[in-house]
């Protein structure tokens, strides 16, 4: 939820809701099925009432609205939901429709050939990133995050280079939900992440180095998708023990800026 109590599902690029038209239920009902993380099949009322806020009376309408509908499947055996046919529908469709990634995936698979690496195109949804669209050249070693994996937006580098390219009240706002909603370690992660995003004007990137995960390293470049003019971002990862900072300043930043440019419409 946003500083305003309002879902951040829907907010726009410049960081606003029109409340008019804004749907609460219908944004609640999706904040239960975004609750679902990554080799999660399974989980209770509960877990979305923890993982939401939302009250637990409400919880319960939801869940049982989106079961009758097909996005949820209820587990009476287990007392737990799963997510529905419906749901991954949804997700297919966006996938194989979605043209920015039939252009990018030649592009990708010569990025990482060449450079030896990861290297992953994705968006914002809600308070993290996730991966639209990943590839390994066969000699990679870094973890292996495939499409709908979600990242931190405070510790990747991916979503330290979308915040860097929104308006400053947007990132101002956006920043301060994600740094409450980290808890104790909010404070330290956002300062992390702001030093980052000063980088950006001088170097037109962000980095990660060893702060997602302890032996990864990362860079990531923003650009803005022609057709829908939304702001898509490209990150380049590899094992910190073989790919150090200077590798990644010196020759992976400069190659995934020109790669960004030839995808779309960069700072």
């Amino acid at each position: 939820m946003s500083a305003s109590g309002l879902p951040l599902l829907a907010s726009q690029p410049d960081g606003t809701i029109d409340e008019r038209k804004f749907v609460v239920a219908l944004a609640r009902g999706l904040e239960l099925l975004r609750a679902f993380r990554p080799g999660e099949t399974l989980l209770g009322n509960r877990d979305f009432v923890e993982r939401t806020g939302l009250p637990k009376a409400t919880v319960n309408r939801l869940a049982y609205t989106l079961s009758v509908l097909g996005y949820l499947r209820f587990d009476e055996a287990l007392g737990k939901y799963a997510l529905d046919a419906g749901v991954l529908s949804l997700g297919f469709t966006m996938l194989s429709g979605t043209d920015m990634l039939e252009l990018a995936r030649p592009h990708l698979r010569a990025f990482a050939r060449e450079v030896g690496a990861a290297v992953s195109l994705g968006c914002r949804d809600g308070l993290d990133m996730v991966y639209l669209e990943t590839i390994r050249s066969e000699t990679a070693l870094t973890l292996g995050l495939a499409s709908g994996s979600r990242l931190s937006m405070l510790t990747s580098s991916m979503g330290r280079a979308y915040l860097a390219v929104l308006p400053h009240d947007a990132r101002a706002a956006l920043l301060a939900d994600l740094e409450k909603a980290a808890g104790d370690r909010g404070p330290a992660l956002a300062a992390a992440a702001q030093r980052e995003i000063a980088i950006f004007a001088q170097e037109g990137c962000c980095y990660s180095f060893r702060d997602w995960h302890d032996d990864v390293n990362a860079v990531a470049v923003p650009f803005r998708e022609p057709r829908e003019r939304r702001w898509l971002v490209l990150s380049c990862s590899g094992p910190a023990s073989s790919m150090g900072p200077d590798v990644f300043r010196e020759r992976v930043a400069p190659l995934l800026k020109s790669l960004a440019r030839r995808l779309g419409e960069t700072v």
